[in-house]
Parts: structure tokens; sequence; C-alpha cells
């Protein structure tokens, strides 16, 4: 099977990550924070040294503030339904974000009267800086941008907006579901005050692990209430972090595969990750535009490794079902959980393909799919 759905998980996983789930399970189980005993100990040991070691990956000098979650949607809810709003408070985001961050938005503008303006990114190279910060009022509150898209790959600069969202006294959230793990991201320099992202996309973690990172300048409310392993005497959820958003037992296992995964991204190199996938996305882009009838999306420049095509007169499911089922390539058709991408680009009722690589895909890989493409094309077209 060649897995061009890196965009979705990334597969295959590292050998250490499976080694550090098994140990894991086999050798310290147990609860950690919830006892004194050795495994318990243990156990506590290992998701301390994986807080730490997320926050200085991502430039974060408060690793007792970086959240476990049980994905990004997760740490995503936390953030913005956890956010102290007022009835008239207005959030800017924009066209190409993740149905994690517009579902919860629009349940905040139905239950707490919020405003929110989707900036339309277009298909411009540029990200139109000027548009965004004309779209400011006194009354907003937050910003919410995708790093990356998981529709066209097109990136967010994020350290432009967080210098303005910081000037302005806005809280700035950032979703770096489709860039954690690929594009360097240092927190306190980009003046990002929520960061939130999987573990099993870019850090190459399993599935089941999320990341919410919350700067001292930010007070969420918890959305989960419960068991916190300490304080257990108050009836309130305690005040002090990570407890206070971390209700219930933490997926132990998941997290050492987590911890695993991040030490074998920095075992490969963000450089050289991003200098791969970059090469397999400028092949596989060149070799979709030479086959005719065939449409890519996204930019010409800077991207990520994410490509969305679309074949004239031929359903965008019926693609991948042929992919999957005669070349046993695995990719994703539809809208991507990004309706308001697929507006943007043009897609929203035809959907699309899309094509995402990881590190471990090959160029071999590449020049199979683009050759069954082609086949794809001449079989309906002659």
């Amino acid at each position: 099977m060649i897995y061009l759905d890196q965009a979705a998980t990334s597969f295959p996983k590292p050998p250490e990550v499976v080694q550090a789930m098994t140990e894991c399970m086999t050798e310290y189980a147990a609860n950690p924070g919830r006892g004194g005993h050795t495994l318990s100990k243990r156990a506590d040991n290992m998701i301390v040294q994986a807080r730490e070691q997320l926050a200085d990956f991502f430039g974060f000098d408060q690793p007792e503030r970086v959240c476990f979650t049980a994905n990004a949607t997760a740490a995503l809810n936390q953030a913005i339904k956890g956010f102290s709003f007022n009835e008239g408070d207005h959030v800017l985001t924009t066209s190409y974000e993740h149905n994690s961050v517009r579902r919860p938005l629009e349940y905040m503008k139905k239950t707490s009267g919020i405003e929110v303006d989707y900036i339309n990114l277009e298909t411009t190279e540029e990200f139109d800086i000027e548009a965004f910060c004309n779209a400011l009022r006194p009354s907003t509150k937050m910003i919410v941008v995708s790093h990356g898209s998981n529709l066209t790959g097109k990136i967010i600069p994020i350290d432009e907006i967080g210098k303005i969202a910081r000037e302005h006294g806005i809280t700035f959230l950032v979703d770096a579901s489709q860039t954690a793990g690929i594009i360097p991201i240092h927190m306190e320099q980009m003046s990002v005050d929520l960061l939130a992202f999987p573990g099993h996309k870019g850090l190459l973690g399993p599935q089941g692990t999320g990341v919410l990172m919350v700067s001292k300048a930010v007070e969420l409310n918890p959305i989960y209430h419960g068991g916190t392993g300490s304080s257990s005497e108050l009836v309130d959820q305690p005040l002090k972090y990570p407890e206070r958003l971390e209700s219930g037992t933490v997926n132990t296992p998941g997290i050492a595969g987590l911890l695993a995964g991040l030490n074998a991204v920095k075992k490969m190199g963000l450089h050289k990750i991003r200098m791969h996938e970059l090469h397999l996305t400028k092949h596989l882009i060149n070799g979709l535009k030479e086959i005719n009838y065939v449409k890519v999306y996204g930019p010409n420049k800077e991207r990520l490794g994410v490509i969305p095509f679309t074949i004239e007169g031929i359903d965008a499911q019926e693609i991948a079902i042929i992919l999957d089922q005669h070349y046993e390539i695995a990719v994703r058709a539809g809208l991507h959980c990004t309706p308001l991408g697929h507006e943007t680009i043009g897609t929203s009722t035809t959907g699309a393909v899309r094509l995402s690589v990881g590190p471990y895909n090959t160029i071999d890989e590449i020049n199979k799919t683009i050759q069954a493409v082609e086949e794809i094309v001449e079989g309906y077209f002659g």
C-alpha cells in the first residue's frame, strides 16, 4: 500500500513509538499522579518528561501548562469554549479553518452571543495581512488561525499575526494540526497564547493524543470537571495547571508513544523532514499538472505536502476508490472537514481528492501515483 493520507494521520509510525507504547503497557501502565507506588511514579515521570520536551520543542517556558487532550479537536474546543467571552465579543478567523475551529465558534455564537468573521483567504499566493488587520474591531478578543491548511497546504504567517495580536492585546490561538513536527513553531517568539495540535500527525505519535499549550496570559474555564489526582478535597476544579484542564486519567501509553514520536522527529530534524516533503510535493504537483483534465489546487510556492486535485467530470470519491482498490494507493476525497475552504477554492459541490506526503514516502511512490492518475484519465477519456 502506498499511503498518501498523511494529513489525516501519519503512517507508518517509527518503530520507537511502538516500542515505547509496548514498554509502557507491559512494564508501568499504572495511573500517573494518582498513587505513591513505584509504577505510578514511573508513569508520572514519563508524563512530566513529555510535557518538558514538548514545551522546549515549541518554545514554551511553562511545561506545567502543557495540557494533554484526546486530540487536536478536544484541545481547540477547550481553548474556544473555555475562553471567557462576553456577548458582543468578536473573533477573527479565516475561510480555511477546519470544522474543529468553525463548529465551536458557531456554537459560541449561539450560546454566548459572540460575533465571528471568516476572512476569505482566496487562492492568492500571499497572505493579505493588511486586509486581515482591517477586519479587526475594538471588540476583537481572539484571533484563531490554522497555521497550515489541511486542504490546500497554504501556510499562514503566524509570526506576523502574532505580532499584531500582541500589539492589540488580543488572544492568539493557533491550530498547528498540519504543521507541528514539520515547520518550526516558537510560541514566545511568535506571540502565540494558545497552541493546539495532535500527536498523531507530524509528530508521528499514536492516535488519541493531543496537546493544548496555555500561556500565563490566558486563563481558561475547564469544559470537563472531575478527578485530578490531587486537590481532591476541593469542591471546584483546581486552579493549578495542568490539573485544571486534565480531568480523569490521561492516555499514558499514548503519551509514551507521543514522546517517542517527538524524539524521532528531533532525530530526523525538522529541516530534513521539510525539505523531503517539499521535494516530493513539487514532483507530484509537476507530474499532475502535465495530465489533461486534471486540476491541482493550492499555492505554487511555499506550501505543505498537501495536494488537492480534481479530474474534470469524475467524482472525487470515485477517483479515491479506484486508487485504493486498483492501485493500492490510500488517499482522501470529499470536503476534508473544511467546507469553507472548499468554497474558497471552488470545489464545494464536487469535493476534491487530497494527496498528502510524509517523511517516509518515497519518490518511487510519487511516480507510481502520477502514473495511476494518468491511467485513470486515459481510461475515462481515451
